[in-house]
């Protein structure tokens, strides 16, 4: 007994002193890497959180021994068969591969991989040993839920990093068309390489798509408008009519901060502002300033005021009407609901109805972004934040495509520098590589009290402009419009958000995703959408949707029939410029041409 004891104690000594130098080398490799600017605190942060993860994996693997032989007796089993298959295909003989990629897995879909026993076999190696490894990580069932989810994120990074088609020798497609250009394509990609790197200084990001093709103004958000108000944080554009009169009531939406607005202006068939121009609404809408250091003391309550409430007074000097009709997409919505409680509280009431596009109010499950909530990385965030002033929107947009890794970096990676191809001319993803950098004032509190501590539900537990915020309190109709696919904003969590607000509520499901389930123009006929006619939502987003009808195309024409009880008579159409507020600048304006990189230069 006694030996047993000294023996446990041992280990235990060995493990703290093992565990306290390995957290010592940690913290030295990140002060010398930090101090000598070669590696971000955020990326040291996700680091740190690799190595803890490990350090759970080795726990687990110590305390569940037969899981992990079990786990290798099978991946044994497997090889073992892919040795018989490789016999047999060696032999001329037909039979079945004992692991093949997705149907939609796009890495692998060159008839080169399976055409060459060589690269057959290292194919299938591959997918077995990812998913074995996948398989092994899901199993360990005693670790807690977020610990498992990091475990998974990071191991899948590995496992698609590792790909073989991401390498040139490992490529049978990117082998042959080397040899069919004679190592052109090699050229051609060495060229895009350099010239993503040098689009991207000190922040690397894959090229996704033909940059030159597009103009922000010339062919992209070329609905005819005017600025007719600005101020250090935004601009406000009226949208030009289309119809000889309008809606009473203005339309002012309020978009995403941490994207730009033309989102909602790509072109003009795609275009939801020029769809609701020729609906006959007059639609005003913020262009948000893209922040650089100077602007590192913004807060939460400056985009209330300098923003939301600044738009909707000056809607309202346009217009000449107290009361408009409001929508917020994403995080823009988020600020919407914050600045109708203040409101309230105020004892003002300029809104007639709210329309949430894609919003968070309520962030239990925040989606896949889950990853990155938790004190060690918002500590990296933060660190990095406050030292620049703002967080690069450069450096968000990677973290987002890491979460679709295979389709939105590797998949680029092995068509832009192994195979040569010039990226295609995307609108949408144009867009989506146009980022915005984030006030450090602002996201750091943000990410904290919102996404981590889930905060804006919980009444009068978070503080704007003087007041307390109650969700609760709100009293204008709603609706909410989620996204069946979504992602960044899960249909459920918008669904919970919505049962935080007062007043009355209605919630609209749109097939697809984030973007495509907002963006789905009536003539493509695609996606659908989900409505249920209840007084109140019930508790339960499942039993909301196994009662709710399902409608073809798209939910703009429905939405607008809802909109009709609020927009009052028609008036005639109202011209950018002509009210009591002058034009500044043609539509889409300065401030959205502005790029992150420039902007962190002012």
């Amino acid at each position: 007994m006694l030996g047993i004891e000294k023996l446990s104690k041992t280990k235990k000594l060995v493990a703290g002193v093992v565990d306290t130098n390995v957290r010592r080398g940690q913290e030295r490799l990140a002060k010398m890497l930090g101090d000598k600017g070669l590696i971000s605190p955020t990326t040291l942060s996700m680091m740190g959180e690799m190595s803890d993860i490990y350090k759970a994996m080795a726990a687990d693997v110590a305390k569940n021994p037969l899981r992990t032989i079990s786990a290798e007796s099978d991946l044994l089993r497997k090889y073992l068969a892919l040795g018989s298959y490789t016999f047999s295909r060696a032999m001329g003989k037909d039979q079945d591969s004992v692991a093949s990629p997705e149907a939609d897995d796009r890495r692998f879909q060159a008839e080169d991989w399976s055409k060459h026993l060589p690269f057959d076999l290292l194919l299938q190696a591959y997918l077995i040993n990812s998913q074995a490894f996948q398989d092994w990580l899901e199993g360990m069932d005693n670790l807690p839920k977020d610990t498992r989810d990091q475990m998974l994120f990071y191991a899948r990074q590995v496992t698609s990093a590792l790909s073989p088609a991401n390498f040139l020798v490992t490529n049978p497609e990117a082998l042959r068309i080397t040899w069919e250009s004679k190592g052109k394509n090699l050229l051609t990609g060495g060229k895009q390489f350099i010239d993503d790197y040098r689009q991207n200084p000190k922040l690397f990001n894959v090229g996704m798509t033909d940059r030159s093709a597009f103009e922000v103004g010339g062919n992209l958000a070329t609905t005819p408008g005017k600025v007719v108000f600005q101020n250090e944080l935004i601009q406000l554009i009226q949208y030009a009519p289309t119809t000889e009169t309008v809606a009473k009531r203005p339309m002012l939406i309020v978009p995403p901060w941490i994207n730009k607005f033309y989102i909602l202006d790509l072109t003009a068939r795609n275009s939801f502002i020029q769809w609701l121009v020729n609906q006959g609404q007059t639609v005003f809408i913020v262009s948000w300033l893209n922040p650089g250091p100077s602007q590192r003391d913004l807060v939460w309550d400056d985009y209330m005021q300098k923003g939301v409430v600044a738009a909707m007074d000056n809607v309202t000097k346009a217009t000449g009407e107290a009361k408009i009709n409001l929508i917020g997409y994403c995080i823009g919505g988020t600020l919407v609901a914050s600045t109708l409680s203040w409101l309230k509280k105020k004892g003002r009431k300029p809104t007639l109805s709210v329309t949430y596009f894609t919003t968070l109010l309520d962030f239990t499950d925040p989606g896949g972004i889950s990853i990155y909530i938790n004190d060690r990385s918002l500590a990296g965030i933060e660190k990095m934040m406050n030292k620049k002033g703002y967080l690069d929107g450069r450096a968000m947009a990677f973290t987002f495509n890491l979460l679709r890794e295979n389709e939105l970096f590797w998949s680029f990676w092995t068509k832009n520098y192994l195979k040569g191809e010039k990226p295609a001319a995307f609108d949408l993803l144009y867009w989506n590589t146009d980022g915005t950098n984030l006030p450090a004032a602002l996201h750091g509190p943000y990410l904290r009290e919102m996404y981590l501590n889930n905060r804006l539900v919980q009444p009068d537990s978070l503080t704007f402009c003087g007041e307390t915020n109650n969700l609760q309190e709100i009293d204008v109709p709603s609706m909410f419009i989620a996204a069946r696919q979504d992602h960044i904003a899960k249909w459920k969590s918008c669904y919970t958000g919505a049962q935080a607000h007062g007043g009355k509520v209605t919630f609209l499901l749109g097939g697809s995703g984030h973007i495509a389930g907002i963006i789905n123009p009536p003539y493509k006929e695609k996606y659908g959408f989900w409505t249920n006619n209840v007084d109140t939502l019930p508790e339960n987003p499942d039993d909301w949707l196994a009662e709710a009808e399902q409608h073809p195309g798209s939910w703009w024409p429905h939405w607008v029939e809802w909109l009709a009880q609020y927009q009052g008579d028609q008036v005639p159409a109202r011209v950018p410029g002509e009210g009591k507020l002058k034009a500044l600048e043609d539509a889409p304006g300065s401030y959205v041409k502005v790029r992150a990189a420039d902007a962190a230069q002012s």
